[in-house]
């Protein structure tokens, strides 16, 4: 498990109209109205890191939603729920919360302030390198794959007790959100026992002299770039079909798979920019 800073939950979105209506999403694609497909590695900010339309996940949504459980009352799902983030965070307490803004305003009420490039939190992402980094960070905001669930705050387990109750949940969100997280950990188990394995070679060559850093599975951009010249990046990856994060606060994603075809096309234009 590793961290990033904040600036990721604060983006721009606007630059996702340049796009053609999007039809479906299936595993890392979107399929676009005129029949074109673009491999998405932006992965709606990284809460479809595990793909577009699991499948398993949607059979627990589907059940929950047969079972009329909309509304945000106690139920047992909540409970399992917090024993799949116990696998992703253990040894650490967790509050849960209907948005984003919601854990915002619980932090502010708090006296902690939730803003870009505080000290006392910080955003998770997995399948970074630096996985023991999170350790003596009292906050957390996981961005966790299923975009469908709860926002949620990690704590340090000696700030359980002090710190606001969080919100109920409605189940039917609850459900799936759990299935995800148990998928999550054992995807991450699964990168930790293949550690070994030359992933993404072509891109990581070719980005050896670009503006592009890589850690894990994620690229940011150079610091600073301005938003005429990341509209252009975008529009040129775009035509070349692939989209990348509408913001330049939030890093490109390398799907699970993707074929040969578009691996060597997207390191040609990672190296040309």
């Amino acid at each position: 498990m590793a961290k990033t800073d904040m600036a990721g939950y604060f983006p721009d979105r606007e630059l996702l109209r340049l796009l053609p209506r999007v039809l479906r999403a299936r595993d890392f694609h979107l399929y676009l109205e005129g029949g074109q497909r673009l491999l998405d590695l932006w992965l709606q900010g990284g809460r479809a890191v595990l793909g577009h339309k699991p499948s398993r996940v949607l059979v627990e949504l589907k059940n929950a939603a047969e079972r009329g459980l909309f509304t945000a009352l106690p139920h047992p799902l909540e409970g399992r729920f917090l024993k799949a983030l116990g696998e992703l965070f253990p040894r650490r307490a967790f509050r849960l919360y209907q948005d984003f803004g919601s854990l915002c305003r619980a932090l502010e009420e708090a006296g902690i302030s939730c803003k870009t490039g505080e000290s006392e939190i910080s955003l998770w992402r997995p399948f970074l390198e630096d996985e023991e980094s999170d350790k003596n960070t009292p906050f957390l905001i996981p961005v966790l794959p299923w975009p469908l669930g709860p926002s949620v705050l990690v704590l340090d387990k000696g700030m359980d007790a002090g710190f606001p109750p969080g919100e109920l949940i409605a189940p039917v969100l609850l459900a799936p959100a759990a299935r995800s997280l148990y998928d999550l950990a054992a995807a991450l188990k699964g990168k930790k026992a293949n550690r070994g394995s030359r992933r993404f070679f072509k891109i990581e060559k070719a980005i050896t002299k670009s503006a592009w850093r890589r850690r894990g599975i994620y690229l940011t951009a150079e610091p600073g770039m301005d938003r005429e010249k990341y509209e252009a990046l975008f529009r040129l990856f775009l035509e070349g079909g692939f989209l990348i994060p509408p913001s330049p606060a939030e890093p490109l994603i390398l799907p699970v798979s993707m074929s040969p075809g578009e691996e060597s096309k997207l390191a040609r234009l990672l190296g040309s920019c």
